[in-house]
């Protein structure tokens, strides 16, 4: 396929096939010009993601750029609009209801993390779903539990794209997701759970009573998210198993996962390498709910 590559370097007993994010994204970022090419000859417009981000900060940059560089890439307007690092909840709030009304912008996004204190249920409640291109509003929550959203959460989006590359059959399969946060965890359950997938749900007290690695043993699929390096064990991985690692953490000023790797990849069948997985498609993700938002504003499906 074309998004699958043999592990990087002679790792012996590396068995696992590599799930290349990067090229998946690429893949992707081609459609998406086209499908904003052939919008702009239909409407004469061409779909703007607005960012807020409030104050400043490393981890808002890189996100930001990555954002913009991609927008850039398939010619789709991106503004990063930066508030006071001052500003109340309510200004903020104020701020996302006059970009639902300003009919330029088709997409909204909050830069996280907020100020401490920030009520994010309150703040995303305020967001139009029309212009929910995290499908984080309750709308868009809702509609997803019902299976009847085409916005999905985009971290979500990216891992359901990579394991379509490796044509396991998720009916009645056993899936184990650790991470229940509400853009990854939990919006993945219910898709995989849409496909017919047995789903089960680990988080800090599965570890706590000494249940984590029962239930990963017996995982055909394996997805972490956590953000904690070498939570998984390679050892501990399902022969044969598909493993999709979501985190992200620096150590000795690398970027690793939350699975052991090398070792995992001895057992798996297919494997998400940290960096080049997951993270590489979801900004690709992002700019692909924006455009099915502005094709849904212009009454184009």
């Amino acid at each position: 396929m074309f998004c699958l590559r043999p592990a990087k370097g002679c790792i012996l007993k590396m068995r696992a096939i590599i799930l290349d994010g990067s090229k998946k994204a690429d893949e992707i970022k081609r459609e998406l010009s086209e499908r904003i090419e052939s919008l702009k000859r239909s409407t004469g417009a061409v779909a703007r993601l607005t960012a807020l981000q409030i104050g400043e900060g490393g981890a808002f940059s890189v996100y930001a750029n990555s954002q913009k560089r991609i927008a850039n890439a398939i010619n789709m307007d991106y503004e990063l609009i930066k508030l006071a690092g001052n500003i109340s909840e309510q200004g903020l709030i104020d701020k996302i209801i006059e970009l639902n009304r300003d009919e330029s912008v088709t997409g909204i996004i909050l830069q996280s993390p907020l100020p401490d204190g920030f009520d994010i249920i309150k703040i995303t409640s305020f967001i139009s779903s029309d212009k929910d291109v995290e499908g984080v509003s309750p709308e868009n929550k809702g509609k997803l539990l019902l299976n009847a959203c085409k916005v999905v959460p985009p971290t979500a989006s990216a891992a359901m794209e990579l394991i379509s590359l490796c044509g396991i059959d998720l009916y009645g399969k056993e899936v184990v997701i650790i991470g229940h946060s509400g853009i990854v965890g939990k919006p993945l359950a219910m898709l995989l759970l849409d496909r017919l997938a047995t789903v089960t749900i680990c988080h800090i007290a599965t570890s706590e009573k000494g249940n984590l690695i029962e239930h990963i043993s017996r995982a055909d699929l394996l997805i972490v998210a956590v953000g904690k390096p070498a939570l998984v064990k390679g050892e501990w991985i399902k022969k044969d198993a598909v493993v999709i690692d979501i985190g992200i953490n620096r150590v000795n000023g690398k970027i690793v996962g939350d699975v052991e790797f090398d070792r995992a990849g001895e057992r798996a069948s297919y494997i998400t390498p940290v960096p080049g997985g997951v993270g590489p498609l979801t900004t690709t993700m992002l700019m692909r709910n924006c455009i099915e938002l502005f094709g849904q504003q212009k009454g184009i499906i």
